[in-house]
């Protein structure tokens, strides 16, 4: 059975056959766990953001979920794929790594959930701009339509004017976006020869290993009251990527990949539960502009892989 094979049926009452759903019902359910698994990873990487620094805190995320990951793929795999793999992108994903969790909990200290990920939203939308210059693809007039409201809509929910959002933690999430963002066009490269494990494993080490090495100066011994929460971290954040990883290889990207904005409904619950906040009128309208600038531009390139099959 291969992924999304639409075309595998199974009997039905009288001799009939009817088209095989639960994979595709399968694949939805992964999906939607993976987004509520790392939207609690997330919160997680928030409460430390209030006593430790941004670089302390991506060495925990990358150190907390590496040796669950490194299980997994060498159960699913072995060792030798981990190894035979291309440094040099390997290690320009590291570095984006590194910068993209620091900026991005930077911005979790000073912003509600809900509303950092509004922001970060606008990285399909730097994903599709990025291929015409990094990988020579082909992108239409409605497309850059399309990622021209969904920064409008960036603006929408920044408020440049006024006493808006526009601060070092709304530029830090469009940073973190911006690095997702090559770090997405790198896995369309690697994906070619290099596996799913070997891109998970090698991005929490060098993560965990450059970060660390910049927080070393400045480290602060971890509280023993925040010990489950770096534990957490490292439970949830590997469940996730093994369900988003088993979602898109179960689905099509076209029904499986619209469903990362839900992330935004479990930012809302989250923020709500721990934080009592909620987002405004304003928050609400940005955030719509730019799925909706999103969800466009997955059905212009529907039937094109979507490899970035994981989380930072």
């Amino acid at each position: 059975m291969g992924r999304g094979d639409e075309n595998e049926r199974v009997p039905h009452a009288g001799g009939m056959t009817e088209p095989n759903h639960a994979p595709h019902s399968r694949a939805v359910w992964l999906m939607l766990a993976a987004v509520g698994l790392f939207a609690l990873m997330d919160a997680g990487l928030k409460l430390l953001s209030a006593h430790y620094l941004p670089f302390q805190v991506a060495a925990l995320r990358g150190l907390a979920s590496l040796p669950l990951v490194l299980m997994w793929a060498l159960f699913t795999q072995g060792w030798r794929p981990l190894l035979r793999v291309r440094w040099p992108l390997h290690l320009l994903r590291g570095v984006l790594g590194v910068g993209m969790m620091a900026s991005f909990v930077y911005a979790l200290k000073r912003l509600p959930l809900s509303t950092a990920y509004s922001i970060f939203f606008v990285a399909p939308l730097l994903i599709t701009a990025l291929s015409v210059p990094i990988l020579g693809e082909k992108v239409g007039p409605r497309r850059w339509t399309a990622i021209a409201v969904g920064l409008l809509g960036v603006l929408v929910v920044l408020r440049p004017t006024g006493a808006g959002m526009l601060s070092l933690a709304g530029l830090a999430v469009l940073l973190a976006a911006a690095g997702y963002a090559v770090s997405a066009i790198t896995v369309r490269v690697l994906a070619r020869t290099d596996s799913n494990q070997a891109m998970v494993v090698w991005l929490l080490a060098l993560m965990a290993l450059g970060a660390g090495s910049l927080a070393w100066p400045s480290w602060r011994p971890l509280q023993a009251e925040h010990a489950w929460i770096v534990a957490g971290i490292g439970v949830v954040g590997t469940l996730g990527q093994f369900a988003i990883t088993e979602a898109f290889r179960h689905g099509e990207a076209s029904l499986i990949a619209p469903l990362e904005y839900s992330a935004l409904l479990w930012g809302v619950a989250l923020d709500l539960a721990l934080w009592g906040v909620l987002p405004d009128g304003v928050t609400w309208l940005g955030a719509a502009i730019i799925i909706g600038s999103g969800l466009y531009l997955l059905h212009r390139e529907k039937g094109k892989p979507h490899l970035e099959a994981e989380h930072p």
